[in-house]
């Protein structure tokens, strides 16, 4: 079975064509070598899978030709242990970023408010230096 027909199958891509695209594009693993559309895969076979900023690394445990339900499609592939924490790590990592930043960017009264701290806080420091003209 082709591979790109089996990603396809095992709901990893929409259609062929999107399939073909990634495997083309290099988004798609054997051993750590590009995979050509036309490769024929087996069942014991391990595929790394790049979708976006998930990299997925799964085993193939069963063929089909045709595409089926999701609860059909998961039982092709598994996922291995190592790839499931990364995959975790990498979102909770993601997550942390998004949370970081500011969720909407400061309003007139907001900036009003900063400017005034901001005034506030440095004329407590104007008469201040480190150096000392008295020696």
């Amino acid at each position: 079975m082709r591979v790109d027909k089996w990603l396809w199958a095992a709901r990893f891509f929409k259609t062929r064509s999107i399939a073909k695209a990634a495997i083309e594009g290099g988004k798609v693993h054997h051993a750590s070598e590009r995979v050509k559309v036309s490769k024929e895969i087996r069942i014991g076979m391990e595929l790394t899978i790049q979708q976006g900023k998930d990299k997925k690394t799964v085993v193939i445990t069963g063929l089909s030709s045709t595409r089926g339900p999701a609860s059909i499609a998961q039982q092709l592939y598994e996922e291995t242990p190592t790839s499931i924490s990364r995959r975790e790590l990498l979102a909770s990592q993601r997550k942390l970023d998004n949370l970081a930043k500011p969720e909407h960017k400061p309003s007139k009264k907001d900036r009003r408010q900063i400017n005034k701290f901001k005034e506030h806080n440095t004329e407590q420091f104007e008469d201040w230096s480190y150096h000392t003209d008295s020696y």
